[in-house]
């Protein structure tokens, strides 16, 4: 086994493998990573285009939008898209909406919300900022935290994945409140968003 969690130094494994469930679970799943994205307007779009499906649902209409794109998202592509065109990909007209909106906020000189952009700023900040975009929910923003920007330390107890991993793994599947899930994730600060991969990675296997 790594003495690191991939990517990262060896305090993240320090600090998780204090918990002795989750040193069960980086024992089972291997090193996994949390790294800012090398595009974070795809990775927002990913991130929509997964709301409310299943992994290989959402995996199969992304692949079908980047076709429609004839590339990689960029805002552009997004608002040049024929709408017929992404709604025959699988995307309903509502999440048809929401990717223009992120694709003329992206565009927007006055807002930057690459990873350089809101380096300053905390993760709540960002939350607030991303909202504001109509069809940005908390969870989708949080989902932009960790897999766009790479922040270490979110819980997103929005994720039902989330919630029902950390139930399965720590309390035989049995309900938990999401202040009892809180005091769970208290164990593995400031390394939050690696745990809820690990939570992630056993609930999907």
């Amino acid at each position: 086994m790594d003495d690191g969690v991939d990517g990262a130094n060896a305090s993240v494994t320090e600090v998780l493998r204090k918990d002795p469930t989750m040193a069960a679970l980086i024992d089972r799943h291997g090193p996994l990573d949390v790294a800012p994205a090398d595009d974070e307007f795809g990775r927002l779009c990913t991130s929509i285009v997964n709301q409310q499906l299943s992994t290989a649902s959402a995996a199969a209409i992304r692949e079908r939008f980047v076709d429609v794109l004839g590339g990689d998202p960029t805002p552009d592509r997004v608002l040049d898209a024929d709408e017929s065109a992404l709604r025959e990909a699988g995307l309903s007209g509502t999440k048809v909406e929401y990717l223009r909106n992120v694709a003329a906020a992206f565009r927007d000189d006055e807002r930057d919300f690459t990873r350089e952009g809101l380096a300053d700023r905390s993760d709540e900040a960002v939350v607030d900022a991303l909202t504001e975009i109509h069809g940005v929910g908390a969870w989708t923003a949080r989902m932009y935290l960790i897999f766009a920007l790479g922040r270490e330390d979110v819980l997103p107890l929005g994720d039902l994945a989330v919630r029902k991993g950390i139930e399965q793994t720590y309390n035989d599947g049995e309900e938990l409140s999401r202040a009892e899930m809180r005091e769970i994730g208290e164990a593995w600060r400031p390394y939050r968003s690696y745990g809820t991969r690990y939570i992630w990675a056993e609930y999907e296997s």
